[in-house]
């Protein structure tokens, strides 16, 4: 038996850590994707951009991880099927559940281990993640003068080149507008000739201009009826330009800290009950505002008086008339107001706590999801009895697909509150475990569930005799 658990232990651990790895690059292949226009020429040194793809990374595991248990589950039991080793194992007297043992004690320490790692490690790694990927988005493009064009990336000033050597320094038909002081295209600077170098530590961009005229409209005197313009002709001038901006500032991670996203089990916890506790004091206000408003400072209830009379205002005089109906509008409106202010606090703080106890719940999902997927593919795999990449990779495409449609449709009714949170993160779960327990009765019984003959011979029995061909 240790041989036959070897054996199956040691097929199994091939398939899922290069699937868990492929499942990785190709998750993280669509994240580049997605971000590419957010990365591409900002000039980001390699090691930021290593950084973001390590966190990144790090937070694709809850993807990777079910979809590379589903695949290589699939594929070491299609293996041991399709080289008829299950065949052996069973006629040693070997039932599938005692084939699986060994696997179903490993599976449940990967998940012992995924959900140590989304409760300490993913929090920590989407804090970071989070943090350097706003830097990155938010940081302004490299620095990238193209001959011909017009470039503003620089603060303050419209640069035109018109004519680069190869040498990528020396320009030439340069035109600089200057508009540092707020006052549209009012100084212009013309050269026929210049040099664009970097200082030494990358902070400045010195611009050496040869040859060259500068143009300033200089502010109207007080009582004069035109503007004065001067002119200036130069040799040699040269210019520095900040490039400060274009370095990559870091954001303090703190400020991402309380994010959902970013907190373990017991923090989420306590942060989800301190927003039920503010929802239910600011219910509780509201409702005894209403009842000191319309009942008296004091909380004494008013005297009820009996309106029988629809124009008992007309009692009153115009002045009276006037100041009640002034009165009881503003009461109105004051009371609508503070109706209003009290229903979009709470919808938005209901909305934060079905998100807190979402991550909560997803804290546990993520765990049962793969012992599910594993009690779906291993018997998947011994009824089909194909191994390799093909049939198994297409049918667990098929079921994480499902898994996964079904666990963001359950999650976004639950983040909507159309169902109870509990019932939205496990729904694919609840719908998916009773189809691997039928699969693995199926796989136990030895049924051809795949086999197209069998299902031929199923439908001929409801087709006359007269119809089929004579042997």
């Amino acid at each position: 038996m240790k041989k036959i658990s070897s054996l199956v232990i040691s097929t199994f651990l091939g398939p899922f850590v290069m699937t868990f790895f492929i499942s990785l690059f190709v998750l993280l292949m669509q994240f580049l994707w997605k971000y590419i226009d957010d990365l591409a020429g900002k000039g980001l040194e390699w090691t930021v951009i290593f950084k973001l793809m390590v966190y990144v990374s790090v937070t694709l595991v809850p993807l990777a991880l079910p979809l590379a248990m589903l695949l290589a589950s699939i594929m070491t039991f299609g293996n041991l099927a399709e080289h008829y080793e299950l065949v052996a194992c069973k006629s040693a007297g070997m039932s599938v559940q005692k084939i699986m043992r060994p696997l179903i004690f490993l599976t449940i320490g990967i998940c012992v281990g995924a959900f140590y790692f989304s409760d300490n490690v993913l929090p920590a790694a989407n804090l970071r993640m989070s943090a350097l990927l706003y830097d990155v988005r938010n940081q302004k493009p490299g620095l990238l003068i193209k001959p011909g064009v017009f470039y503003n990336g620089i603060e303050g000033y419209v640069i035109k080149v018109g004519k680069k050597d190869r040498d990528n320094q020396t320009i030439h038909n340069v035109m600089i507008y200057d508009h540092t002081e707020n006052r549209g295209n009012t100084k212009l600077i013309l050269a026929d000739k210049g040099t664009m170098l970097m200082s030494d530590d990358d902070r400045y961009l010195i611009l050496t201009l040869f040859d060259g005229k500068s143009y300033e409209e200089r502010r109207k005197p007080k009582g004069a009826d035109t503007k004065a313009m001067m002119r200036t002709e130069f040799e040699k001038e040269v210019i520095r330009f900040d490039l400060s901006a274009f370095k990559l500032t870091r954001t303090n991670e703190q400020l991402f800290k309380d994010n959902y996203q970013m907190l373990n089990l017991r923090q989420l916890s306590a942060s989800s009950d301190s927003i039920e506790k503010k929802i239910t004091e600011t219910r509780l206000y509201y409702q005894k505002y209403n009842r000191k408003y319309y009942e008296g400072e004091k909380g004494a209830k008013a005297k009820q008086i009996p309106f029988t009379n629809e124009n008992l205002i007309l009692n009153f005089g115009k002045e009276k008339q006037a100041s009640i109906l002034s009165s009881a509008i503003s009461s109105a409106r004051t009371s609508k107001n503070i109706a209003g202010d009290a229903a979009v606090d709470i919808t938005v703080r209901q909305k934060s706590f079905y998100k807190h106890r979402i991550e909560w719940n997803r804290k546990f999902t993520l765990s049962f999801a793969i012992l599910v997927l594993f009690l779906i593919g291993a018997p998947l795999g011994s009824i089909i009895r194909k191994g390799g990449l093909g049939m198994p990779l297409v049918i667990s495409v098929i079921f994480f697909l499902t898994y996964h449609i079904i666990s963001i449709t359950g999650e976004k009714m639950a983040r909507e509150g159309v169902i109870p949170v509990y019932r939205g993160m496990w729904l694919s779960s609840a719908i998916l475990l009773p189809l691997g327990l039928f699969l693995m009765y199926k796989a136990t019984t030895d049924s051809a569930l795949f086999d197209r003959d069998a299902y031929v011979k199923f439908f001929n029995k409801f087709i006359p005799k007269k119809f089929t061909r004579a042997e």
